[in-house]
């Protein structure tokens, strides 16, 4: 058996954590346990499945090399300003596209909106236990056996699958989110991840890029709850579109440089 979680590892732990989260979810649909419990609760579960695999497979060290890139936060400070502007510059572009479309006042689109300390609180948390698990292993794990782009991809669709039962039993995330466009939105996401984690190896800075991303989601008007389904979509879509753009730049650069220090 423990052959087999070693072999499987990775596997093993993307097919239960969206498994898992179903029935937690319907643990709280039921009644079972407060909102305040669920809402930060969905992502300790997933975090605790990932530690108890790692128990069984690679024993405490495992658990201690999971948050071994939170360490490596002594990078270049552009790649820290590329993940504060990022997120933001995605949900303006989108606003603006969607003033000139509708032929809307930009200054009634562009309003930030007031969080509470404990929502900061919260929203560090939620992008801190997404980045351990998510990035620091799976983007990770998945980047020794194939690019980081299509590890990121194929994250994103695991990711996406575990949000599946949050939107579509309505608890603890912006409702009326389509189940389409959340796929793409964890493409455009996932794909920033492993692109930032592959450039830096620094899981603090993709946290920084989580948290700005968390932070752009709840004070501007770009969720289905108050900027309608179609500004989340057009969002998705920039963020998307924007993060295959860099990744395309990005590795062309690297790809000339290699072919240079070749020929010297």
């Amino acid at each position: 058996m423990i052959k087999f979680f070693k072999k499987y590892e990775i596997w093993i732990f993307l097919v239960l954590g969206p498994i898992i989260n179903v029935f937690f979810v319907e643990a709280r649909i039921k009644g079972y346990m407060p909102t305040y419990i669920y809402n930060t609760g969905r992502f300790c579960v997933l975090l605790v499945l990932l530690v108890c695999i790692l128990k069984i497979t690679r024993g405490n060290q495992g658990i201690k090399n999971l948050f071994k890139p939170m360490a490596n936060w002594k990078i270049n400070p552009k790649w820290y300003i590329l993940c504060f502007i990022y997120p933001l510059a995605a949900a303006i572009i989108t606003l603006l596209v969607k003033g000139f479309y509708y032929d809307l006042d930009y200054s009634t689109l562009i309003v930030f909106k007031a969080t509470t300390f404990r929502g900061f609180i919260a929203l560090f948390v939620w992008a801190f236990l997404g980045e351990v698990v998510w990035v620091s292993y799976c983007i990770r794990e998945l980047s020794k056996v194939m690019k980081p782009f299509y590890a990121g991809q194929l994250v994103a669709l695991f990711w996406a699958l575990w949000f599946v039962p949050i939107i579509l039993l309505g608890e603890g995330v912006f409702p009326e989110i389509p189940v389409i466009s959340l796929f793409i939105y964890m493409m455009g996401t996932a794909g920033m991840c492993a692109l930032i984690y592959d450039k830096t190896k620094s899981g603090t800075c993709v946290l920084t890029l989580q948290y700005m991303l968390n932070l752009t989601l709840a004070a501007l008007p770009i969720t289905p709850t108050n900027g309608g389904a179609p500004t989340y979509t057009g969002f998705a879509v920039v963020y998307l579109i924007g993060m295959l753009s860099l990744t395309y730049i990005l590795n062309r650069k690297k790809a000339r440089q290699t072919s240079l220090e070749f020929q010297n």
